[in-house]
């Protein structure tokens, strides 16, 4: 008897088989923690922006395929099947803005809490001391304007 025929891989070892070594640019090793950030943070939104588009794009396209006219047996065949089409890619894109949403989710409950309070410190510090230049240069500003008024 014949052995029966998959489509399941089966490992195999070649001998001239080696594994991919990846090397990381000068540039990434060189960004200090904000810039480093600030690109993570970009590529996310980035993806975001990209399903969305996705989602919109779909949109517009579905509702193109509805118009009601007058359409042979062909046009409606092929009308629905890219309204499935273009809903599947939508259904896509959904999936992935929720994968998206629960690893940003996970990030967030995983993050250095201790981080973010000294960011927050370090904000809420600068913040104050604007707003105590700002008094200053407003209490300046109020006792020229009152000696003008006065002279």
């Amino acid at each position: 008897m014949s052995e029966p025929q998959t489509d399941v891989s089966r490992p195999s070892a070649l001998p001239t088989a080696t594994l991919l070594h990846r090397t990381i640019p000068q540039a990434i090793i060189d960004q200090n923690s904000d810039e480093y950030l600030d690109n993570i943070e970009e590529e996310w939104n980035k993806k975001v922006d990209l399903e969305v588009e996705t989602l919109v794009d779909g949109m517009v396209d579905l509702v193109g395929l509805a118009s009601i006219s007058d359409k042979d047996k062909f046009r409606i065949a092929q009308e629905s099947f890219q309204a499935q089409a273009r809903a599947e890619s939508m259904v896509r894109a959904a999936n992935t803005l929720i994968s998206i949403t629960h690893s940003m989710k996970l990030l967030l409950l995983l993050s250095d809490e201790a981080q973010i309070a000294h960011r927050r410190d370090a904000e809420l510090k600068v913040v104050q001391e604007e707003k105590a230049k700002a008094k200053e240069q407003v209490a300046v500003l109020l006792d020229e304007l009152l000696r003008g008024a006065t002279n």
